[in-house]
């Protein structure tokens, strides 16, 4: 069931749904406001299966008494035109884009719906697979092997957000990415030895210690783990060891995975790597 208080929204897709999401989400990202049921349609790549999400949104719209915002990522003219008989505000969000990019190449655009998803470039879909093995080989420093490969190293204590940034990067960007979970063991304000010959590919992630704890708390209630004040600690300890060794880093706390990934590109100029 569907919160009143919150604004109904659709991702309507002939495919996954990744691109109608990330889309949809960057414009409703900037509505802090507001917030949002969200609903995804995935495979919507035929009248019939139009159709069919038409009477879903519509079935669903009536319940919730809101028109809602419908995003859509479909190739084929004949099922976008089913799509506008949906209740709400329906948001093409490839279709004047695509029509433009037909004017400007003088060709057509292909009807074949997957074809955004194929594999491009070969040779880049394996880097992005050796880099998601790499990270996930070396998350949480389970092995300290070929770390001369990284092309970045994440520190951070515990669920500072190290690994889902790591594996985003990899996935996204083709890059091998370790990580590194500073603990009470570690001396204060000292770099752990086995990162000594990296200093320039690290970069550090902190956050706020009532977050941590939080987070801790979800995995292991009520322990020193989780406790604030040991939380507090970490966090000092690993911003002090960041500021002596002029390792950059952010905080995590109020930042998407997506966000943080572009920042730590920026900084390190590995964007045009």
């Amino acid at each position: 069931m569907t919160d009143p208080d919150e604004r109904l929204v659709f991702f309507v897709s002939d495919s996954t749904g990744i691109t109608s999401e990330t889309l949809g989400n960057a414009l409703l990202v900037h509505f802090p406001q507001v917030s949002f049921s969200r609903r995804v349609l995935p495979f919507v790549d035929s009248v019939e299966q139009a159709r069919r999400a038409v009477q879903e949104i519509t079935d669903i719209a009536s319940v919730s008494g809101d028109d809602p915002i419908v995003f859509v990522t479909v190739r084929d003219p004949a099922v976008v035109e089913e799509m506008n008989r949906a209740p709400g505000e329906i948001i093409d969000l490839l279709g004047s884009h695509i029509t433009r990019l037909e004017t400007v190449l003088g060709i057509p655009r292909t009807p074949d719906a997957t074809a955004y998803h194929r594999v491009g470039d070969l040779a880049r879909y394996h880097d992005r697979i050796d880099a998601v093995e790499f990270s996930i080989a070396h998350d949480d420093a389970a092995s300290f092997t070929h770390l001369d490969r990284a092309d970045l190293i994440l520190l951070a204590p515990s669920r500072c957000g190290k690994t889902p940034t790591a594996m985003y990067l990899a996935l996204q960007h083709g890059l091998r990415v370790a990580n590194y979970p500073l603990t009470e063991d570690d001396r204060p304000g000292e770099l752990p030895e086995v990162l000594g010959p990296y200093t320039d590919r690290l970069f550090g992630l902190t956050t706020t210690a009532g977050r941590l704890s939080e987070v801790r708390g979800e995995r292991r209630p009520g322990s020193g783990y989780a406790s604030l004040s040991r939380c507090r600690s970490e966090l000092r300890h690993a911003e002090t060891l960041y500021r002596t060794h002029r390792i950059p880093f952010i905080d995590s706390h109020a930042m998407s995975v997506e966000e943080m990934s572009s920042i730590i590109l920026t900084t390190m100029n590995l964007r045009h790597r």
